[in-house]
């Protein structure tokens, strides 16, 4: 996927001094992803987009705050430990990823598919959880925090039909720049869009013999993206068929579990 410097859908104007050196480290931490592990500088700052000098002083900053370690053979950084602790205590204190495990590992084995749940973050969706079932009647779970393209995938479509409209049009903006053969991929976008509004999901098969089946989740103000996906020959339509009412169902069994999470008077 091609990579935008300081691509910001939320950017605001006016920001202060303080605030945009929070924002430029931010993206310092950004820029490293699975298989991207040791970065230099100067590759820091090709990413970011932010010169050499501001890149130097950021990441000793980074390293003095425990979010960076240096290799001093390789003169390059990677994300430190305490990167971790930050996600697992995103992990352990979400209520939507409590109410949802059970369900989603419970459709998992009864119906020997793969079973997520994403979020978006910028132009990808990133799954929070995502559960496998392998043929050897075993669980496998993929590490969360993996990220897959919001314009080809069933979870970035169903996002796209309930995001804001301002949100909606710099994506679609952002897509039309990136992708060949884009009006064919806008007529497929707007038509998963149509279909989470008239079905409640919508479905994509964006790699070899997979077809995965989306629907939005919205908590607490914010939107998250359920998915079951399968290994198969078989078309969209008939997987569709198939999948479409156990994942709907799943979403309902997951707004049920979040209401009595809910603590008494609120």
């Amino acid at each position: 996927m091609t990579e935008l410097p300081n691509f910001n859908l939320d950017h605001k104007p006016g920001r202060s001094p303080a605030n945009r050196s929070l924002e430029r480290g931010i993206e310092i931490l950004r820029a490293f992803r699975p298989g991207s592990e040791l970065l230099g500088n100067g590759e820091l700052a090709e990413r970011t987009g932010l010169s050499k000098s501001t890149v130097s002083r950021l990441t000793q900053t980074l390293v003095g705050a425990g979010m960076l370690q240096l290799d001093s053979i390789e003169r390059a950084y990677r994300l430190a430990p305490a990167v971790l602790s930050l996600s697992h205590a995103m992990r352990t204190g979400s209520r939507v990823l409590q109410a949802a495990i059970p369900h989603m590992r419970e459709l998992a084995l009864q119906k020997r598919i793969n079973v997520g749940l994403a979020a978006p973050d910028r132009d990808e969706m990133v799954y929070l959880e995502s559960i496998r079932y392998a043929k050897r009647v075993a669980l496998r779970h993929v590490v969360s925090g993996q990220r897959v393209p919001m314009e080809l995938t069933s979870l970035g479509r169903a996002y796209l039909a309930v995001a804001s409209q301002p949100r909606r049009a710099r994506l679609m903006e952002l897509f039309a720049q990136r992708r060949r053969h884009w009006r064919k991929m806008e007529t497929e976008i707007k038509q998963a869009w149509a279909d989470v509004h008239a079905k409640g999901y919508c479905a994509a098969a964006w790699q070899p013999e997979v077809v995965a089946l989306a629907t939005p989740l919205q908590v607490d103000d914010v939107i998250y993206v359920l998915n079951v996906s399968v290994s198969t020959e078989e078309s969209i339509a008939v997987v569709s068929r198939e999948l479409a009412p156990a994942l709907l169902e799943l979403a309902q069994k997951i707004r049920h579990a979040l209401i009595v999470q809910e603590p008494r008077g609120a």
